[in-house]
């Protein structure tokens, strides 16, 4: 074995937990001035142009700024430097400055994360180039389209080559727990968990060791950031001894309310200022200043998964009757010897709410009135699924009828309504969360995984045009109604009884659906977006359904059985293949991440080193 095989390590150095003066009875007494500056970490690697101690591995820009008050410290009070890995550039996401898609979208959100990251001291961010496509809580379907053709399969690849480049003793990724997550969330995790072991294995990969002459490399931390973990506030809780209840794992905590030696503001603040900076994404519009007094800041919290270079083990439990979608990552988890990782994943669904869709006594016309002929089944009560409750019902509350005649299934939404959101352009109709909108989604047999063999169409009940609009988004084939759904109708009228209510009709036809409807497994859920303001940042959302990820989880949707309907024979029974964007920006088009590239000698997109030049 040459010494190119040899894995490296550094000596493990812990990010300190931060000290304070043991005779501050009151919180309001703890200064920034209670410790000096510690030195460079004696174990940096001055001769690697890439190395940063902490590498942080996520799918999108902004993945990170939630981590920010942590990197921050590190980098400010142990001197460590932090890189951040950036899978994609979030070219699938929303726009609230413009209407930048696509490529275009994606170089602007790497300008935004170049400079939010900044504040944390941040100043490299090394992008994979991968497509961001939607909102999918599927880990398997976003391999499928970052690791599928035209794409190289190459991921997991690239991220074994960043590490191997930049030689970090901590690294922190994303939850890879299923439920109620981004895909493209859990399989950052994921490929972070099996990059961590690989880079280390001189097996793994060989050419980038044999023609690219990296060394293997052995990482001593590996940690996920915990969003759902509830600990205690105050500077207490970085010190705490604590236990995630649902996968069993240490959790650390980096309390928000430190001190910036530099600014004299706390970490909570300065990632404030951070965050506000990814206006794209309707960060711009949080509040400027953090008013939670400093006492009661809570902590970043992060699972600790591995330790001095292997897995921490927990208590495996094991969940009976798993969907697909967690049988899976249940068998994922066991691969990478991490089973405790799957403990709980599958959350205890409630019971799917039902109803009958009736045929139709007189046809809808889709007009935006709903008459009692029109619609005879039973009224749909729309309820608080996300964001903030409404303050009453004038405030924001929704029903919904559903009918069919013949081939085509009719729904009629009533959403009362105090304040209209802001008004998009036609051409924004697919940011419909960003404004007062319906959603409706439809699964034909009952049975998806994801919603790429779905139906997903929202409506916008009016536009800067002065009409509606119906697009179809994050389902099996997303753009506007009149290019994807043909036949479809749509209508929305102002409601005299609510000053800023409306109704919207839509009749759907079945025929347009990805596959045959089962008149006895069909699935829908109904959903309603509300807004109050102008700045294209959703309050509060309703649905039929309201559980996790309402939208985008089929598993959730309630059963609609069509009464006397039998669809027409040669309907497909398994759903269309899905029609998937997969544009990205790529690295050579970056002046940013073409610079970057020459300062520490990564290639563009983490490619393969054709030159060594230590």
């Amino acid at each position: 074995m040459s010494d190119l095989d040899v894995p490296a390590r550094r000596s493990r150095r812990r990010p300190a937990r931060i000290a304070f003066a043991a005779g501050a009875a009151a919180f309001g007494l703890v200064t920034a001035a209670v410790v000096a500056p510690p030195a460079a970490a004696e174990h940096a690697e001055h001769w690697n142009r890439a190395h940063n101690d902490v590498l942080f591995i996520g799918a999108h820009p902004d993945d990170e700024y939630q981590s920010l008050s942590t990197f921050g410290q590190w980098t400010e009070r142990r001197r460590w430097s932090v890189g951040v890995a950036t899978i994609t550039r979030g070219e699938g996401g929303g726009n609230a400055v413009g209407q930048e898609e696509g490529a275009k979208l994606g170089l602007l959100r790497e300008g935004e994360e170049r400079e939010a990251v900044a504040h944390a001291g941040i100043r490299n961010v090394f992008y994979l180039d991968k497509p961001d496509f939607w909102y999918t809580l599927s880990g398997p379907l976003t391999g499928r389209i970052w690791d599928g053709p035209p794409q190289r399969a190459d991921t997991l690849e690239r991220l074994v080559r960043l590490i191997r480049a930049t030689t970090p003793h901590t690294i922190v990724t994303m939850d890879p727990r299923p439920f109620d997550q981004h895909g493209a969330h859990q399989l950052a995790g994921r490929l972070a968990v099996e990059a961590f072991r690989l880079a280390a294995d001189p097996n793994a990969y060989p050419g980038q060791i044999a023609k690219e002459r990296y060394r293997p490399w052995q990482a001593d931390r590996l940690l996920a950031q915990n969003w759902r973990f509830s600990g205690p506030t105050g500077p207490g809780c970085a010190t705490a001894d604590l236990t995630d209840p649902a996968s069993g794992l240490p959790q650390e905590g980096v309390w928000e309310g430190a001190l910036s030696w530099r600014t004299g503001t706390t970490w909570a603040q300065r990632e404030r200022d951070a965050a506000r900076v990814y206006r794209s994404q309707g960060l711009g519009a949080l509040p400027a200043k953090i008013t939670t007094p400093r006492h009661q800041l809570g902590c970043d919290w992060f699972s600790v998964l591995a330790e001095d270079g292997r897995p921490v083990r927990a208590q495996v439990r094991e969940q009976e009757s798993l969907r697909p979608l967690y049988q899976e990552f249940r068998d994922w988890a066991r691969k990478v010897g991490m089973p405790w990782l799957a403990n709980d994943a599958q959350p205890t669904y409630p019971a799917n709410p039902s109803t009958k869709v009736p045929q139709a006594k007189r046809r809808p016309q889709v007009d935006g009135h709903g008459g009692q002929d029109e619609y005879p089944g039973e009224s749909l009560n729309l309820v608080h699924w996300q964001g903030d409750r409404c303050a009453s019902p004038q405030d924001c509350s929704a029903t919904a009828r559903l009918s069919r005649d013949g081939d085509d299934l009719f729904v009629y939404v009533e959403v009362s309504d105090d304040k209209r959101g802001a008004v998009l352009p036609a051409e924004d109709c697919k940011r419909h969360w960003r404004t007062d909108s319906v959603e409706i989604a439809l699964d034909p047999r009952g049975k998806a995984d994801d919603t790429a063999s779905t139906f997903k169409v929202a409506v916008l009940p009016t536009t800067a045009e002065g009409r509606p609009c119906a697009a179809r988004d994050a389902d099996q084939n997303q753009g506007p109604a009149r290019e994807t759904a043909p036949g479809l109708e749509y209508a929305s009228k102002p409601l005299a009884s609510s000053p800023a209510g409306y109704a919207v009709e839509v009749r759907i036809p079945l025929a347009v659906l990805p596959a045959a409807a089962d008149p006895n497994r069909f699935a829908v859920n109904v959903l309603v977006y509300d807004s109050d303001t102008d700045d294209k940042v959703g309050q509060s959302r309703l649905a039929w359904s309201p559980f996790g990820s309402a939208q985008a989880d089929p598993y959730v949707w309630g059963a609609a059985r069509l009464v006397g309907y039998t669809p027409p024979p040669g309907r497909p029974v398994d759903p269309v293949p899905p029609v998937i964007p997969t544009e990205a920006a790529r690295s050579s088009d970056s002046p940013a991440s073409v610079a970057q590239s020459r300062r520490t000698g990564v290639p563009l997109g983490v490619g393969p080193r054709t030159r060594f030049t230590p």
